[in-house]
């Protein structure tokens, strides 16, 4: 069996690629604060910012998980929020620690409990991140969006190095998907321009049909997945796959 956790699993990329690997009958758990239609995954509703509850859920499910007889397993972390787009000077103190939570502090913890909780399970193991090319370009109002993204691709360099030497260690990648016609688009074209100045890019990408859609971003994931072309630290560009 093989098995994959998506976080962020009931909308955009997430809802996508979770709906993609249950076509392929993959085992898929999604962990996310709300639901979705897709059928022959299993749900689990947790707030992904409130790290108590997103340990012990995560805890508890890959104790399940460990009983079960898998040929491979695989995390992606994929949830994450935008946060209030602004110059840093407006941002609020809750919505830097909400965004910086969700983004990396998350995405660290289920990192460890992975490696650890799945020590004694020899069989493929990955961690596949979903960062974004905000990790590299500065954009002005984006100012805690683009450093979480950049430490995301730290985590997944230092994470991938520490499991290069163990045996049976967990490869680690990250993932550019893009610019995708997800929620989060929505909310960027809904930005003044006073406090995001690359606003107009985004409009046109949207008016010109140029946005990946969620669905083709989930096919190469999987497409590269299953042809064993995720290496070990690597951080993809999808636009350059």
């Amino acid at each position: 069996m093989d098995v994959i956790i998506i976080t962020g699993g009931s909308k955009g990329i997430g809802k996508a690629i979770a709906k993609k690997y249950a076509i392929e009958n993959y085992k898929v758990y999604s962990l996310a604060r709300s639901t979705s239609d897709i059928k022959n995954i299993t749900q689990i509703t947790v707030d992904l910012s409130n790290l108590k509850d997103t340990e012990t859920c995560f805890k508890n499910l890959l104790e399940e998980i460990k009983q079960l007889e898998i040929t491979s397993i695989t995390l992606v972390n994929n949830a994450g929020r935008l946060g209030k787009i602004t110059t840093i000077e407006n941002l609020t103190s809750n919505d830097i620690n909400t965004t910086i939570q969700l983004n990396i502090t998350t995405p660290i913890i289920l990192t460890s409990l992975f490696i650890k909780l799945t020590q004694s399970i020899t069989c493929k193991k990955q961690i596949i991140n979903i960062s974004s090319g905000a990790a590299t370009k500065p954009y002005e109002g984006w100012s805690v969006y683009c450093t979480s993204k950049a430490a995301i691709d730290m985590l997944t360099k230092t994470t991938a190095s520490e499991q290069a030497s163990i045996k049976n260690g967990v490869k680690c990648i990250a993932l550019y998907p893009g610019v995708v016609d997800t929620n989060m688009q929505s909310q960027i074209r809904n930005t003044s321009e006073n406090d995001f100045k690359n606003l107009q890019r985004f409009i046109d990408l949207k008016e010109n049909n140029e946005l990946y859609t969620p669905e083709f971003v989930a096919n190469t994931i999987y497409t590269i997945d299953i042809e064993d072309r995720l290496v070990n630290g690597a951080i993809f560009d999808i636009r350059n796959i």
